[in-house]
């Protein structure tokens, strides 16, 4: 009868530990940045975890280095260079839990937390 008992004990324990090393994750993911600089230094970009852009930065000569459309198409670039950066760093950080397909949105969307993914009491289980 104890047997039972201790495994139960156990798996709880493992449960508990998975539930806060996913918890961190979830801050750490939050937390993410990344920021991608043109080759000549005109144009900073930082994004956050899902690729919305933070900051955008221009060198003070950039206007009278670069045409407009130039312009646009290094700030497009580095956005695009940035993104690439943060989803790697996010892919990296989702490896350990077996997770590396999940979309982003639904771990890590607007509003969403730890207890979406657990069961609620007296909700039935889906087959």
């Amino acid at each position: 009868m104890d047997e039972p008992w201790r495994l139960l004990e156990q798996l709880v324990q493992e449960v508990n530990q998975q539930t806060e090393q996913l918890k961190k994750m979830q801050e750490k993911v939050r937390e993410l940045s990344a920021t991608a600089k043109s080759k000549d230094g005109m144009v900073t970009v930082t994004v956050g975890p899902r690729g919305e852009v933070r900051t955008i930065e221009f060198d003070p000569r950039v206007y009278r280095k670069l045409s407009p459309s130039e312009l646009s198409a290094s700030v497009v670039e580095q956005i695009g260079r940035a993104t690439r950066q943060v989803s790697t760093e996010m892919k990296e950080l989702m490896e350990p839990f077996g997770m590396p397909d999940l979309p982003f949105e639904d771990l890590f969307g607007e509003g969403t937390n730890l207890e979406s993914f657990l069961p609620r009491p007296g909700t039935p289980e889906p087959r």
